[in-house]
């Protein structure tokens, strides 16, 4: 079942973990989809080759989530691609851990910039379309962390935790509009960073997952499949936790 058939998508970092996932998700679903990459052109390209057909028009751009003049630009060539954006999905984020003791100025400034400017960025840019069609769905990717905070991540939770007063925010300001503003916060989800990750290590955070697991990729995407279609037409201003009962 096609849940976004003749949807049209904008994801930044598309490339690779969960960005992935949500643009092959999305493209399955039938949507077109544009997707940005920071640096990661290989990847980003092997995605446009595999998924490219006839009925999906996908496309990758190169871009700066976290500049404002580049989110400029990115939405003028996504608008040129697609003609319009019923689907924004804030993906793209980064983690420079430190303890707060030895945590320097620039790290907290780039994990802030990248993580939360660019949602204010890109939900800006994505606004006029979608007051013009007076409906849309802008979905943020957040973190368990930002809803519990983390040891060592005071940058990364920090992020996290705006991206969820911001959505509310903005569900608030533009629902009366028809354009809807929720989070996905997920927990541990699998990843070549995790597939790093030492057997003690990876049991210590399973034995505290009452599903006894890490997540997929694919979890998050289908939560977000959920939230750009039709069937979430009544759902804003809502925290979506993917975390296998971490929350519990």
């Amino acid at each position: 079942m096609a849940l976004l058939q003749g949807k049209n998508a904008l994801i930044t970092g598309g490339s690779r973990g969960i960005g992935e996932s949500l643009v092959r998700s999305y493209a399955a679903h039938g949507a077109n989809v544009v997707f940005t990459y920071r640096s990661s052109a290989e990847s980003a390209m092997k995605i446009v080759e595999e998924l490219s057909s006839e009925k999906n028009t996908i496309k990758a751009i190169q871009s700066d989530a976290s500049s404002f003049s580049a989110s400029e630009v990115l939405m003028k060539d996504a608008l040129e691609a697609l003609g319009t954006i019923d689907v924004l999905i804030n993906n793209a984020g980064i983690t420079q851990d430190n303890l707060m003791l030895r945590m320097s100025e620039e790290q907290w400034d780039k994990v802030i910039e990248v993580n939360l400017k660019s949602v204010f960025n890109l939900t800006k840019q994505a606004m006029k379309p979608m007051l013009k069609n007076r409906s849309g769905s802008i979905i943020n990717i957040s973190s368990v962390v930002g809803v519990f905070g983390n040891a060592g991540q005071a940058n990364y939770a920090a992020s996290k935790a705006g991206i969820i007063g911001f959505s509310k925010s903005i569900a608030k300001e533009v629902g009366s509009r028809g354009i809807r503003c929720n989070v996905i916060a997920p927990g541990f989800i699998q990843t070549d960073m995790t597939d790093a990750l030492d057997e003690a290590t990876v049991k210590a955070y399973t034995d505290a997952i009452p599903l006894k697991r890490f997540g997929r990729g694919a979890d998050v995407a289908n939560a977000c499949v959920f939230l750009g279609s039709d069937m979430s037409t009544y759902v804003t201003g809502q925290v979506v936790s993917v975390c296998g009962g971490m929350n519990v």
